[in-house]
């Protein structure tokens, strides 16, 4: 059998660093959304093999799951029940198109 996604639309925000979430703080802020990305065996200047990027540039977003890194660029996408999940850009750009643009007015 086959089956198809039911379209439902998404919010959704690039993150690039901390502050970028419309729920998050300012930048100088831990973000209630994107959390800075902390772990006790990883030096924040060992660099991350899926972006090449240090890991002090990164995030972390707590999920249903768990947990995720988030690498600078990853969209973060807010579910129909509220929570929140990072998504690749190549990922996000293959599965989701834009049907509303927003401006800073709405957030």
């Amino acid at each position: 059998m086959k089956y198809k996604k039911r379209p439902i639309i998404v919010e959704a925000t690039q993150w690039f660093k901390n502050g970028d979430h419309p729920l998050d703080g300012p930048a100088d802020q831990e973000g209630q959304i994107v959390r800075y990305y902390r772990h006790p065996h990883i030096s924040g200047e060992c660099v991350c093999s899926k972006c090449n990027t240090p890991f002090h540039a990164h995030g972390w977003i707590d999920t249903l799951e768990g947990g995720y890194i988030v690498c600078p660029g990853d969209w973060i996408i807010t579910r129909v029940a509220g929570e929140h999940y990072p998504c690749k850009p190549e990922i996000f750009e293959a599965t989701y198109d834009c049907v509303e643009q927003t401006t800073s007015e709405d957030v």
